[in-house]
């Protein structure tokens, strides 16, 4: 019988080792040419049966215990970001540029471990087993639609994931029902006019004045367009145009994201963006050009396999508090897995202000303390050894 308090800690130090590898030698979405190498070689003698470069860098791994149980899926991404980073510690990146400052390189040494024991302890597992490890989570189109496309789900009936958090202590999993990440759209238009002395401007069509008067009227599509109920979020966070003081430039460009949860929102803000455009078009005799980027879509938890989750934790070692918090307006591509299967995704706490692992994720002196991850590991396991049909 699986003493699951022992097996973290005897994998505790090699978890360790795992997570601080990626971390000095990380590599950005898309070109995570070593780092896939690294995680088949952590795992290609435990007995999974291992497909590579699934959907681009993704990796699959199958563990087979009975036809006629169900399977469950676990994921976890490795990409890290285009950061410096500028922590003082022994494992600090050696990939000039280039560093693990979202914690992607936890969730691999998470599931790396969750399989060496799950491995280990294959004939008492209830379910079989396969492990998703995830390239591009961090740039669009991202990997994961690409690797459910090549298959990445074939024959899973449920997946999980989490992410770790310098929000939440140590000890902390923070859960959310019903959604818990927006989708994360992408637009930028490009404003046409016609150039002209900034003395003269009515020899001119100033693109300049009506991006501002365009960027004013998108603020009131939440306020005036959107039910106060419901969430939405329109930013603009660029505006580029014009190289001289007293030059009207030809264009101006904006651009900006959106953030939804419901699709109909999504679509109702999308609406009134073209339809403000055609009003700036005719007010100020300009052309605007705009380009549309759909982004990762809302991440929908699946009610009951939340329940499933925090129901087999309630007596765990490591998972001291379950903790449930509101919606993000971040963007996460596990939902896309979530739009094909049932399952559920929550935070695993790594907080620890006395160690300075309390950076916000994506900054140069994001850390965290390590420990936390013998929370992610229990979760996992215990998500699996625990599932009941």
């Amino acid at each position: 019988m699986m003493d699951l308090t022992n097996e973290i800690e005897q994998h505790y130090e090699d978890m360790v080792a795992i997570r601080r590898h990626m971390h000095m030698h990380p590599e950005v979405s898309f070109e995570e040419e070593n780092t896939k190498r690294y995680i088949y070689e952590q795992i290609r003698d435990l007995g999974f049966d291992i497909r590579q470069d699934v959907g681009g860098n993704g990796i699959v791994a199958r563990l087979h215990v009975n036809d006629d149980y169900k399977t469950v899926g676990l994921r976890a991404d490795f990409d890290a970001l285009p950061i410096q980073d500028e922590k003082d510690v022994p494992y600090r990146s050696t990939n000039p540029g280039v560093m693990h400052a979202c914690g992607h390189d936890a969730h691999t040494a998470m599931l790396i471990t969750a399989a060496r024991i799950l491995a280990a302890h294959k004939e008492e597992l209830p379910v079989n087993v396969v492990l998703i490890h995830q390239h591009a989570e961090e740039l669009l189109p991202g990997g994961a639609k690409a690797m459910i496309e090549d298959g990445a789900l074939e024959d899973v009936d449920y997946v999980f994931g989490t992410h770790v958090s310098s929000l939440y202590p140590v000890g902390t999993l923070s859960y959310t029902y019903d959604y818990a990440f927006a989708s994360a759209d992408a637009f930028s238009i490009e404003i046409e006019g016609r150039g002209g002395h900034g003395a003269e401007p009515h020899e001119a069509i100033d693109p300049v004045v009506a991006a501002a008067s365009l960027i004013q009227q998108m603020q009131s599509i939440v306020s005036r367009t959107i039910d106060p109920l419901k969430s939405a979020v329109v930013t603009v966070s660029t505006f580029n145009g014009g190289s001289s003081f007293n030059v009207i430039p030809n264009t101006v460009e904006i651009s900006g994201t959106i953030r939804t949860f419901e699709k109909e929102v999504k679509e109702k803000v999308r609406q009134r963006i073209e339809g403000i455009i055609r009003g700036i078009e005719s007010s100020f005799d300009v052309k605007c050009h705009l380009k549309y980027t759909e982004g990762y879509p809302a991440l929908l938890n699946d009610n009951g396999q939340l329940d499933h989750t925090l129901n087999v934790l309630k007596d765990a070692s490591y998972v001291k508090t379950c903790e449930e918090n509101p919606p993000s307006m971040g963007g996460e591509d596990f939902s896309y897995f979530l739009q094909e299967r049932p399952g559920c995704y929550f935070y695993t706490g790594v907080r620890n202000t006395d160690i300075g692992a309390d950076q916000p994720h994506h900054h140069p002196l994001f850390d965290i303390d390590e420990r936390g991850m013998k929370a992610g590991v229990e979760a996992l396991v215990k998500i699996v050894t625990g599932f009941e049909e």
